[in-house]
């Protein structure tokens, strides 16, 4: 059976390279922002979003526990804001989009705040980068946001995007994901 986490990341790495920046747009209990961490190495960097305190103190705590090099930037803020912080092209962004895993679930990510980030994403997105974004529709906030984004990703151009999603067509509540790559500028 596919692993989805597994799969995410695979197209990541077809991307994301030593010295890159990159963008945990959700950070929740840290392990996207460990990913992109190990990943971009000592010489990259990757900035971590999250609105929640709980959040900013779990990461903080696994990636210190996991050794990963000091070459993040945790931001208790929400992701639509990111371009106050991050002003430079990014190589891969990574969104695990509903509530944050072992909380109470009463704090979701909104689409009033979901779709601005996406957008401030794929502007900041560099020539030959990724953008993923993990959707969870099993629950009412979380279906209709996926709803949202399929949508508006559709308008895009495909000129200049490729634009794909990747569902378990037999399991309806599962989650899926987008992947927003950039051409490669030639």
């Amino acid at each position: 059976m596919i692993d989805l986490l597994d799969l995410q990341k695979h197209f990541i790495l077809t991307h994301l390279h030593e010295g890159d920046i990159a963008v945990d747009f959700t950070m929740g209990n840290g392990h996207d922002t460990e990913f992109l961490s190990k990943t971009v190495g000592e010489s990259g960097h990757v900035f971590a979003f999250d609105v929640q305190e709980q959040a900013l103190a779990s990461t903080s705590e696994h990636l210190k526990a996991v050794q990963c090099p000091n070459n993040y930037t945790l931001i208790l803020d929400s992701h639509h804001n990111v371009k106050k912080y991050v002003d430079v092209p990014i190589k891969a962004g990574m969104f695990n989009l509903g509530y944050l895993p072992g909380s109470d679930k009463k704090v979701t990510t909104m689409r009033t705040t979901t779709l601005p980030a996406i957008e401030a994403a794929i502007d900041l997105l560099d020539s030959d980068g990724i953008l993923n974004i993990a959707v969870y529709p099993g629950h009412p906030e979380g279906d209709a946001e996926g709803k949202m984004i399929e949508e508006y990703l559709s308008s895009l151009s495909r000129f200049k995007l490729c634009v794909t999603k990747i569902k378990i067509v037999n399991s309806p509540t599962s989650p899926y994901f987008f992947l927003i790559e950039t051409k490669a500028k030639k």
